[in-house]
């Protein structure tokens, strides 16, 4: 029995990455004093499509895109294993607008910790937030985005698990029970045993 609820399909997927990218031309237009910085991982993949969006109505050359690591910025570093990423910013953040992305919104720690990478790469003018997901209601920080896909209402115990072709063969986004997502993972590991035995 899956406790699946769908936020956004494949369609409405690719319809808010066209939106999203629309919006953040609407306000840098020019895009003279802006870049865009997707966190890793999973804003990433997010931050590609969006910059691949915004590239059809500017000239390339105009976009300067980056990633970022927040790996050891995490305030959980020490709790958990995390494996870093490769931050790959070529250009300078100091007095530029920063237009930050990730995938989903949760408790704001995240993004605390993309804030505190970015300080130590440069001092950027202004920093504006990007999301596909923002999950209202389940601020740690006071941390709200400039540009979303879509808000949701979930509670603790839902996890909101995105899905990209370039990652999972399939896109979009669903909200799970934890339970359930536990369940999950143990058929996945079930199913590994299975073929190892």
């Amino acid at each position: 029995m899956t406790d699946l609820k769908s936020i956004l399909t494949e369609q409405q997927l690719t319809i808010t990455i066209k939106r999203l990218a629309h919006q953040i031309l609407e306000n840098h237009i020019d895009l003279d004093n802006t870049v865009i910085i997707g966190i890793q991982p999973r804003g990433v993949y997010l931050s590609d499509q969006i910059v691949e969006e915004i590239k059809k109505q500017v000239s390339e050359n105009k976009v300067q895109y980056g990633k970022l690591d927040i790996t050891f910025y995490r305030d959980d570093v020490r709790k958990e294993l995390h494996v870093p990423n490769l931050t790959n910013i070529l250009f300078s953040i100091e007095g530029k607008n920063v237009v930050l992305i990730d995938d989903v919104l949760y408790t704001g720690r995240t993004i605390r910790a993309a804030l505190d990478a970015l300080l130590g790469i440069g001092r950027p003018e202004r920093v504006e937030l990007c999301v596909l997901i923002d999950r209202r209601f389940s601020r740690q920080f006071p941390i709200q985005p400039d540009y979303v896909g879509k808000s949701i209402d979930s509670i603790i115990s839902q996890k909101v698990k995105v899905y990209w072709k370039k990652r999972d063969n399939k896109e979009g986004t669903t909200v799970k029970s934890i339970s359930q997502e536990l369940e999950d993972r143990f058929e996945s590991f079930a199913k590994v045993q299975r073929t190892l035995m």
